[in-house]
């Protein structure tokens, strides 16, 4: 280890632990290293998350609402007083105003300390109270010789931290990596002459970081926290890049790999007759949209080839997915080859078995069922099937994929709901169907819209291809927003349209409650519909009935011997019921975009014009508002999506599991939307080049980059 004296002076290497910097011992380098913070390097580019102005006074005049400040002047007066809890409070003058400093942990020495005529400067965010006045709760104080320090020269960063590493300690750390790191000799790993024409102008990497550790007073705050200063745009272009370039090198290092070209016999090497694909398409009561021929046509060309493909295929609600799915699989079936079909929750899972069962079992083909209800005699059954090759398809939830599950000959996996899965999982799946060196080529549907520049950034270890047409008959949906003071009219549309002949969904959605209180509150829905409508024949479906009991519910609803289905939102995906007319979604202000266009996609399926009513429960919040207004005016699912995104960010829009694959220290996927373009041209020119500086720059901005390169 070096020496203090080595620490205190001179230059260190990017690549030097970061218990060379004074201060850093073995107890706070394992703490730094949760951030994760282990070289110079990673200390240069951990940022700030945002900043706070302590550079300048601001008069108590000029104060504004939610504005975080530093303020000074003399206590007037400091009391103690009870209501509904102790708390302190210190009136606080500069001549211009006062203001109320409010303490609720406080000791009595503080209460001496600020004595009438005690001069205080303080910093945090100023309230208005509902009198008009000005308040700072349990702000950061200095009082005496302290409040006459000199202020802060730079705006002051607050960085991502852990437990035990404080915003002081990391500041110190980032003074220290800026003073004995040379930036001016920092590699820029991007040529200027790779840069967009928009990033021309902007400082190098040295000077960019640190601007954003230190910003001088005469930086705009408001431009750093939109992230529009050129500082943050030169880093979020290489972090981007760098993002792009890790999914790349995972798509380059799985296309490395054996796949069984599917299309070709495998015992003579003749081009398969597609005999099964003829038979099903003839048995089929409707025609393939173009845009689904497009796919197939896609996805034939992938499956062909002798190295395992990835395609995500993207389709709004009711676009038909399924059958694009199912010619994949007779195509690897009719090879000779094993296929699956996995879907992330039992009920969707098993709405595909059936769906598939009901399609292929007139050619001969059994479709085999496996999840975590199948146990015993049953589960061994298929168990051994699968691996002695007797049964060519199986559906199931992610129980396919644990240990005991043995594939023979595994050639295609088809995934739905990919937005429920992440690179990770996308990973662990490739390599559970690998057998012999042979990799399984994969499917990956979902019917969650991805805006196009999301799908290029999270999804670039994959092509992708999008079904951009609804089948014909489909009629657009007519969505209105009622206020629950108006349930008496939605009952008589629901009595009016069941008099008609059509059928109902009422679905009751209660977010984060248990599921037995969701489905007490379906039940009570549904006793209360039906005292209000005697004539009307009434189903429920929740998810705590049993599967026998909730497939006959949905069985007697297809049939027409419902006339309303009550039901939580696992109806969300599967249900075809073309003579549903009208969806009721209640409490439906608490429900993101995604989840009430999947829940409004039930209805259209028929020629007869339908509506979706948006039952809410006011107050409406700012958020609430502006979701139900964008269900009202739109039924395009890829418009939703990109106002999902807008509203939620990324990480959210691509579910949980995806989260941590899409967390950019800088970069913001909705406000750089205008570079990924750029991005996208470069780092496929960078793949194809061998580019040198492509491990380092993944290196940098990725934690545990070396994942990238093993897989």
């Amino acid at each position: 280890m070096a020496s203090s004296k080595q620490k205190a002076s001179g230059n260190l290497s990017l690549t030097a632990s970061v218990t060379q910097f004074k201060g850093v011992g073995p107890a706070l380098a394992e703490k730094l290293a949760r951030l994760p913070i282990h070289t110079v390097q990673d200390v240069l580019f951990h940022l700030p998350l945002r900043y706070q102005d302590r550079t300048r006074v601001t008069p108590i005049c000029a104060l504004q609402h939610g504005a975080e400040v530093v303020v000074e002047g003399e206590v007037e007066h400091a009391e103690i007083v009870i209501r509904r809890r102790r708390q302190m409070l210190v009136q606080l003058s500069d001549g211009t105003g006062s203001l109320v400093l409010r303490f609720f942990y406080f000791s009595q020495a503080q209460k001496n300390a600020l004595e009438r005529g005690t001069r205080i400067r303080c910093f945090g965010e100023a309230r208005e109270t509902a009198l008009g006045r000005f308040e700072m709760v349990h702000p950061e104080y200095r009082y005496g010789e302290q409040a006459a320090t000199p202020m802060e020269t730079a705006l002051t960063p607050i960085y991502p931290a852990t437990d035990g590493v404080s915003q002081s300690v990391l500041r110190k750390l980032t003074d220290q990596a800026l003073e004995h790191v040379d930036t001016g000799l920092l590699p820029d790993l991007i040529p200027a002459d790779c840069l967009p024409p928009s990033l021309l102008n902007v400082p190098t990497l040295g000077e960019a970081l640190h601007l954003l550790h230190r910003p001088p007073p005469t930086v705009s705050l408001a431009a750093l926290a939109q992230g529009g200063n050129p500082a943050q745009q030169r880093l979020a272009f290489e972090e981007l890049l760098a993002h792009q370039l890790s999914m790349l090198l995972l798509r380059q290092r799985v296309q490395s790999e054996t796949a069984v070209p599917i299309g070709t016999n495998t015992e003579t090497g003749a081009p398969s007759q597609n005999t099964l694909r003829r038979q099903f398409m003839q048995a089929l009561p409707f025609q393939l949209t173009q845009a689904q021929q497009r796919v197939v046509k896609e996805i034939d060309t992938d499956i062909a080839r002798d190295w395992p493909s990835l395609r995500l295929v993207q389709g709004d609600v009711g676009s038909g997915k399924t059958v694009v799915a199912a010619l994949a699989l007779l195509a690897a079936v009719e090879c000779g080859q094993q296929a699956a079909m996995m879907a992330p929750t039992e009920l969707l899972a098993e709405q595909h078995w059936q769906t598939l069962s009901a399609w292929f079992e007139p050619l001969g083909i059994r479709v085999g069922w496996l999840s975590s209800r199948v146990k015993g005699a049953k589960r061994r059954q298929t168990l051994a099937e699968l691996a002695s090759g007797d049964v060519a398809l199986v559906v199931g939830t992610h129980a396919l994929f644990q240990e005991e599950v043995i594939f023979q000959r595994l050639a295609l996996l088809v995934v739905d709901e990919q937005h429920r899965f992440g690179v990770h999982q996308r990973l662990a799946l490739r390599e559970k169907g690998q057998n012999s060196g042979i990799s399984p080529h994969q499917v990956i549907m979902t019917a969650t819209p991805i805006p196009r520049t999301l799908a290029m950034t999270a999804y670039a270890d994959l092509d992708y291809s999008v079904i951009d047409e609804l089948p014909p008959g489909r009629t657009p949906i007519k969505t209105v927003a009622l206020a629950e003071s108006r349930r008496a009219d939605v009952i008589e549309r629901i009595r009016s349209a069941c008099e008609q002949g059509r059928q109902v969904y009422w679905v009751c959605t209660l977010i984060e409650e248990s599921e037995m209180v969701q489905c007490q509150a379906a039940e009570d829905t549904a006793s209360s519909l039906a005292e209000a409508m005697p004539a009307v024949r009434i189903g429920l479906v929740h998810g705590r009935m049993k599967p026998a009991d909730k497939e006959r519910t949905m069985a007697q609803f297809k049939a027409g011997d419902i006339d309303l289905l009550v039901a939580t939102t696992v109806i969300e995906v599967g249900v075809d019921v073309p003579n549903a007319s009208l969806m009721v979604i209640e409490n439906a202000e608490r429900l993101g975009l995604s989840q009430l266009h999947q829940l409004r996609g039930r209805v259209g399926r028929g020629a007869v014009e339908s509506s979706c009513v948006l039952l809410y429960k006011n107050p409406l919040g700012e958020k609430a508002r502006r979701r139900l207004d964008t269900m009202r005016r739109s039924n395009d699912g890829f418009e939703i999506a990109r106002e999902d995104l807008d509203m939620r960010g990324p990480g959210e829009v691509l579910g949980t599991r995806q989260t941590g694959d899409m967390s950019f220290r800088v970069a913001d996927l909705t406000r750089d939307e205008h570079l990924v373009d750029a991005i996208h041209q470069l780092a496929g020119d960078w793949i194809e080049q061998r580019h040198p500086n492509i491990q380092p720059l993944v290196k940098r901005w990725l934690s545990g980059a070396e994942k990238f390169s093993s897989v």
